[in-house]
């Protein structure tokens, strides 16, 4: 039985430090889906973890949306957001100040237009995302589709996660973005820095593009990530404690200013004179207060007192 015991005790040990200890938990979302079928077909030809963010107006939208679901990805919508910065923007892009209605129609329109969606994440939108009221109409009308959140943090103080508390819409960050710049080299460095970043807070989102060089990358350091870095899909991290480090933006859509209330009461006005005062003699001041004491009503009533009492 002892003999037993000590084999027992050292097939544990050897199984703990030969088994690899999944310490972080890295996603990868490769966003602009749907123009570039060349260099998307070969993201999709990657692990089925990476998943794919497809915008709804692009030409092959539909196509490559699905393409990427039966071959295993998780598929998002790209919704194209308004950014603070003036550039071209793609058609049916979300505005603070649009009405519920029309933020409703353009997100049933774009999960007609992408097939097996089961998120969302934004397209630019750092004038959307900061909206506290714009971002409230957007988590209402995904609520409707049972749609997850993923925030591409284009703006440091985004309004996503205060927006969507008190509905049923789960809301993910990203971390890192992949290609800022298409240097291989920089890309390389920002994916080390997202396989960190998982290491030591458990998980984290990775953001990139279907640049040639992003793909590039991808294909040499994904099959080599580090023994205690496992591949998931977004959807595997609603689940993690999220941090909402937002301050709340209450200003009205489109940057208008609030007016404060006005006042119909304007102050006193003082007139003016319009010649000197005549000069008041001591005669007269006492003539005043001596009218003033025998019109008084205390004195009237003693004087008819005093008449009752003759």
């Amino acid at each position: 039985m002892l003999h037993f015991r000590r084999v027992l005790f050292f097939l544990t040990a050897a199984l703990a430090f030969s088994a690899p200890v999944f310490a972080g938990k890295l996603a990868i979302v490769i966003d602009d889906f749907g123009y570039r079928p060349q260099s998307e077909n070969q993201v999709l030809a990657m692990p089925p973890q990476i998943s794919v963010a497809v915008l709804p107006n692009a030409p092959h939208a539909h196509e490559m949306a699905t393409k990427a679901h039966n071959s295993g990805h998780e598929v998002l919508i790209h919704l194209p957001m308004a950014p603070i910065s003036k550039q071209p923007l793609e058609k049916d892009t979300l505005r603070p100040e649009m009405s519920s209605d029309e933020i409703e129609r353009i997100i049933n329109e774009a999960v007609n237009k992408v097939p097996y969606a089961v998120g969302v994440n934004n397209h630019m939108g750092s004038a959307m995302t900061s909206s506290l009221f714009g971002m409230q109409k957007v988590m209402q009308a995904l609520e409707r589709y049972n749609l997850y959140f993923l925030d591409s943090m284009t703006i440091g103080n985004s309004q996503a996660m205060r927006a969507a508390s008190g509905t049923g819409v789960k809301v993910v960050k990203r971390k890192v973005f992949l290609d800022d710049t298409q240097n291989e080299g920089d890309i390389r460095r920002q994916f080390n820095r997202a396989v960190e970043l998982a290491r030591r807070n458990g998980s984290a989102i990775a953001i990139g593009h279907p640049h040639p060089s992003t793909v590039r990358v991808l294909q040499r350091v994904i099959y080599n990530l580090p023994a205690d870095i496992t591949l998931v899909r977004p959807s595997d991290l609603l689940t993690e404690p999220q941090t909402d480090t937002s301050k709340p933006n209450l200003s009205p859509p489109g940057n208008v200013v609030p007016q404060p209330p006005r006042n119909p009461f304007r102050g006193v006005k003082l007139c003016k004179r319009k010649q000197a005062l005549e000069p008041v003699y001591a005669t007269r001041f006492f003539t005043v207060i001596s009218e003033s004491i025998s019109e008084s009503a205390a004195v009237q009533y003693f004087q008819h007192q005093w008449q009752g009492w003759k």
